[in-house]
């Protein structure tokens, strides 16, 4: 293909309708047509990046292997494709203004005013083309975040609007994801709100391509070709996106409907081959039809936010399905586990996951979930902080240091057997400081862990984290029984720690949640969903 062709999803209505769902599934079928395509997400918050947001407020931070913190969408993108993403998947409008400003400071607008027309929708339009203009892709697809109507989204629409002029006939289109809501006392959908959404967009210059509509029950023809009539698009341009029981349904739902097809057709692309979504389908047909269960605890402190933990959970059914296992995760407040009933909440439970996060609050019920899982020889993962918090608990209960700790939590402990690197102890901004992005590791020979590798030696993982192992005690800890499994060459940090007297005990300081796909989960989580059903017999 010569030119890229650029496609754009934007949402009306209500917020949280599943635009990344839809421009992943979307992305999924046009790969597997032999597009290559990718995925970006524009927010529209004045953050510069999610890093600094709290869990609450915008859900899991995404991180990628060159280190960016990223919406939670991205994930969805990466899990779909099987594709890695980068910086330039994700930009926000703290991230334009800054780049305006430094611009400005350094004075390469020649002294013009500095207004967000031009300035402003030039930079949006400049980021939304970098990935199309690296000629490693045939499609790309942006997804704009927010609802169409709110203010802070209005210079976004409007550096769409013009770049759709620019780009040309059948090299643009829009994708406007709604909501066609029912009424249960009148007993009937209502298409009023759509049109609404529709004509604030129209109102901005831009013209909706394709409608997908979001809805709890079928749309009927009449109700189609009303949507088409009244929101101006083709007839086989309204595309029903009904209530799934799992997202990785959705795909296939987009393809009975012909979403890729009409894309196609918009875009004047070939439609002259159907998707391969075979090793999808294996996937989805062990997903939905397991021979087992497991009940697997996950420790955290934002559990009440299922989105806290998204990766997580996701590659819990990625690691589910190749083990023919139905996972059913238990969320477990730490805060609630610090009471002396803590066992009775553990009780039950074929393998526990201690969490990541951040700060002091509810570590001593991560503690004691670490303790619960060691002594009764449940299988246990502890992930970044979780991890940390497997060598505390060690160090406490076997090596006797009572107070031992992170410096995190405590600066002045006689034991920090958690502690900052160098390179950290004179940061004080708190966004994109961390130890982030991809980082090798080499495996111990004979462990666990490398056993789960499948043997491999050296593996690349990716980090979000500023404290580390503390050295200093990793000869006293190893004569007790911990091993450091997985260490970084050329810092010589401690990134794995496992108990070979455990049936199954290891902590990582790095994110395997990350990288686990649809058609490869992650090797860890196969072996920990494994080593559960290995316990529940």
């Amino acid at each position: 293909m010569s030119q890229t062709k650029y496609i754009f999803v934007t949402g009306g209505v209500t917020s949280s309708l599943g635009k990344g769902i839809i421009a992943a599934s979307l992305a999924k079928l046009l790969q597997a047509r032999g597009y290559r395509t990718t995925i970006q997400k524009l927010d529209p918050y004045i953050n510069v990046d999610p890093g600094t947001l709290n869990p609450y407020e915008h859900g899991e931070c995404y991180v990628t292997d060159d280190g960016a913190e990223t919406d939670l969408d991205l994930g969805h993108y990466e899990r779909f494709l099987n594709s890695t993403t980068s910086q330039a998947n994700n930009v926000t409008t703290g991230r334009i203004y800054q780049s305006v400003i430094e611009k400005e400071r350094r004075g390469e607008f020649l002294g013009k005013t500095v207004q967000v027309v031009p300035h402003i929708t030039n930079e949006i339009k400049n980021r939304i083309q970098i990935l199309g203009k690296s000629g490693d892709y045939d499609i790309v697809i942006t997804e704009i975040g927010g609802t169409v109507g709110d203010i802070e989204s209005l210079p976004y629409i409007e550096a769409v609007r013009q770049l759709l002029w620019e780009l040309g006939d059948n090299n643009g289109i829009v994708i406007h994801l709604t909501l066609v809501p029912y009424l249960s006392a009148a007993g009937e959908l209502k298409t009023k709100p759509t049109q609404h959404s529709v004509k604030t967009l129209m109102e901005s210059g831009i013209k909706a391509d394709i409608l997908v509509c979001r809805t709890e029950h079928e749309i009927s023809d009449e109700i189609k070709h009303k949507l088409a009539l009244f929101c101006n698009v083709k007839r086989e341009a309204v595309i029903q996106s009904i209530d799934a029981s799992t997202i990785y349904d959705v795909p296939l739902l987009m393809q009975k409907e012909g979403l890729d097809t009409v894309t196609l057709q918009r875009l004047d692309l070939a439609d002259n081959t159907s998707p391969n979504l075979d090793q999808w389908n294996v996937f989805l047909n062990k997903h939905k039809n397991p021979k087992n269960e497991v009940t697997i605890g996950l420790v955290g402190k934002y559990v009440e936010l299922q989105d806290s933990y998204k990766s997580i959970l996701e590659s819990f059914i990625h690691a589910g399905a190749v083990n023919e296992v139905k996972v059913n995760v238990r969320s477990i407040h730490s805060e609630h586990l610090s009471g002396t009933n803590f066992e009775e909440k553990l009780k039950g439970l074929n393998a526990i996951l201690v969490a990541p996060g951040f700060g002091e609050r509810g570590i001593e019920g991560k503690i004691k979930a670490v303790q619960f899982a060691r002594e009764n020889n449940v299988p246990f993962l502890g992930i970044c902080l979780g991890m940390q918090m497997a060598v505390i608990e060690f160090s406490r209960n076997v090596l006797g240091f009572a107070d031992a700790t992170s410096t995190e939590m405590n600066e002045s402990t006689e034991h920090p057997v958690i502690n900052l690197m160098e390179a950290q102890k004179n940061v004080t901004n708190k966004g994109g400081t961390m130890r982030l992005g991809s980082w090798d590791c080499e495996l111990k020979e004979g462990s666990l862990v490398k056993e789960m590798y499948n043997n491999s030696k050296d593996i690349s993982e990716r980090h979000r984290h500023r404290y580390e192992f503390n050295n200093d005690y990793k000869e006293q800890i190893e004569k007790a029984g911990m091993v450091a499994s997985g260490i970084n060459k050329e810092t010589g940090l401690v990134e794995i720690v496992e108990i070979p007297e455990h049936p199954w005990f290891i902590g990582v300081q790095y994110h395997p949640e990350y990288k686990s796909t649809v058609l490869n989960p992650h090797p860890l989580f196969v072996g920990f969903v494994k080593a559960a059903l290995q316990h529940k017999k």
